[in-house]
Parts: structure tokens; sequence; C-alpha cells
């Protein structure tokens, strides 16, 4: 359910601004649409699942915050960010 260190690094090279950047909103983001991809899913072959369901509620409500954020702050970054991920719209 939850991503590899590989897979983490990747996504942090690609949404960070500089080689140090690891936690700027736009690669949380990043990294919460690769959870919750994953999470998704899991939860297609386990319908059942109610407590990931709930964490992936969770998770939907943080990008979410995260992405009013990115988008409060810089509406071209916001557009790129959405686009590159295939997320809303």
């Amino acid at each position: 359910m939850s991503i590899t260190t590989e897979r983490k690094a990747e996504v942090i090279k690609k949404f960070a601004g500089n080689e140090k950047d690891s936690g700027s909103a736009a690669v949380q983001v990043a990294i919460l649409t690769e959870r919750i991809t994953n999470l998704t899913e899991h939860l297609k072959t386990h319908a059942k699942d109610f407590h990931s369901r709930r964490g992936l509620l969770v998770m939907v409500g943080k990008r979410r915050r995260l992405l009013d954020y990115v988008r409060k702050h810089s509406e071209e970054k916001y557009k790129t960010l959405i686009g590159e991920l295939g997320i809303r719209r």
C-alpha cells in the first residue's frame, strides 16, 4: 500500500525545486498522489477495508489543502502541478 523508498525518491526528484527540496507543498502533493493511487488500487480488491478507506479520505483531504495552498501562492505552479499529476480536470 505504501510507496517504496526508490519510488519516493523519484517523485521527489521530479517535483523538487532544487536538489535539497523534499518538503515543499508540490513535493508533498506528488507523494500523496502516489499513495492515494496505491491505496485506491488496494481498495478495489479489498472493498470492506474501512480503516484503509478512512486513511484514504484523510490523505485526499490533506492533498486538497496543500493544493489550495499552492494555488493561493502561485496559480501557474498549481496548473502545471495538476497537469503533471493528472488530477483535477
